[in-house]
């Protein structure tokens, strides 16, 4: 049985390189080509807490040329206050070793931690909230609060954070023994038992945490509030921080300022720009489908006069609302059953078809479907849909035969 493996990362979240002992390593029954070994002791902190692992490798400590020898870290995982490493090729046990982590991953995981428990112990300070959910990912962290956040509350909140950020505050991590822990008024999403890590941001938060942290506040950087939504009666948020939020910010720009190039404005007028194209759009939507209309109805106008069921072929780029007040058009003037179908022979048509009171609109559903891949439905009185590999002259020739 592998012993408790002694973590590092609690000693100096800063260290990125060590020696150990290799204890274990056995073939992953569930992955291949991957190999789960258990070290006395590591810097790589595993999956916990809501963050993933760290990233990085190791090598034999007697290898001369780490790059051609080096075995990938593939992921860390704990149970039982053991740490196990999935490696990319088997060690053997009794091997001493040496690892290095990823320095930038881990930094950057750091600097979102940080930064998540000034924005959660603020959130509790003000509002009374609990964090009852935390993820950090790669690409985002989000948190979820037992109440509602307002855009002006997220707002308050994320200056008052940047705020602790520039006064670069104390961040210290330590164990307490029972007597000092009952005594200290700190944030848990859950139970906790054992030796208990707690993490004080000095003036704004202490929290039962088993993850790194940066010494001080200032080198979060920066938090950003990215989105934020009601989730389960609560309110679930997303931030970035440092470098993540920085390159958020690269991306944002670089979008905003290609905007107001296409656009031809300076970035302050990408808004009201924008609100004036779509104003623009929307009236040439309109005046296109009024023309649509028109011409439609002008080739309703051609059909012989005796033909009670009939239909109409118009371009895929007509408007279904257009097609639907030709529709009714044709049923009020004509009766029986009327459609109208837009696309080309070359690709599919979507179509709406209507008919007069009495009759049921599926039944030409039905008559479709004994030759062509139907699909659609909808009210006697009309229904829509789309229908592959037709040509017009054969969508005529069902509706001959109603």
């Amino acid at each position: 049985m592998n012993s408790q493996t002694i973590k590092l990362y609690d000693e100096d979240a800063y260290g990125t390189e060590f020696t150990a002992t290799v204890l274990s390593c056995v073939k992953d029954d569930k992955k291949e080509n991957t190999y789960i070994a258990v070290f006395d002791k590591t810097l790589f902190f595993p999956e916990e807490g809501g963050q993933t692992p760290d990233k990085g490798g190791i090598v034999k400590s007697d290898e001369d040329d780490i790059a051609k020898t080096k075995i990938n870290v593939l992921d860390v995982q704990i149970k039982d206050d053991v740490i196990y490493h999935y490696l990319d090729e088997e060690i053997t046990a009794g091997t001493e070793i040496f690892g290095k982590i990823d320095w930038n991953h881990r930094f950057s995981n750091m600097q979102q931690h940080s930064g998540e428990h000034i924005f959660s112990g603020i959130v509790n300070k003000r509002f009374g909230y609990d964090n009852v959910g935390f993820h950090l990912s790669d690409q985002v962290v989000t948190m979820d609060y037992s109440g509602q956040l307002s855009e002006d509350d997220l707002r308050m909140i994320e200056r008052e954070v940047n705020q602790a950020i520039y006064e670069n505050r104390v961040i210290s991590a330590r164990y307490p023994d029972s007597n000092e822990l009952s005594g200290i008024n700190y944030r848990s999403k859950k139970e906790l038992t054992g030796a208990i890590r707690i993490v004080e941001v000095d003036g704004y938060d202490i929290c039962a945490c088993c993850a790194p942290h940066v010494k001080r506040t200032g080198e979060i950087g920066i938090l950003k509030v990215i989105t934020s939504q009601n989730y389960k009666g609560g309110t679930r948020v997303s931030i970035l921080c440092g470098f993540r939020a920085l390159d958020y910010f690269y991306r944002e720009h670089a979008m905003i300022q290609k905007l107001a190039g296409e656009m031809s404005t300076a970035i302050e007028n990408v808004p009201d720009q924008f609100k004036k194209q779509q104003e623009e759009i929307f009236d040439l939507k309109r005046k296109l489908s009024e023309v649509s209309e028109k011409l439609l109805l002008k080739e309703a106008v051609k059909l012989a006069k005796d033909t009670k069921n009939t239909c109409l072929f118009a371009d895929g780029g007509t408007d279904s609302n257009v097609a639907r007040r030709v529709v009714n058009s044709l049923v009020a003037d004509r009766g029986g059953f009327c459609g109208v179908f837009f696309g080309d022979d070359d690709t599919d048509y979507k179509f709406i078809i209507g008919c007069e009171d009495g009759l049921n609109s599926n039944d030409v559903l039905c008559e479709l479907r004994k030759s062509f891949q139907v699909r659609g439905g909808g009210k006697p009185a009309m229904v829509q849909g789309s229908i592959e590999g037709a040509k017009a002259a054969d969508i005529m020739k069902v509706f001959d035969l109603l």
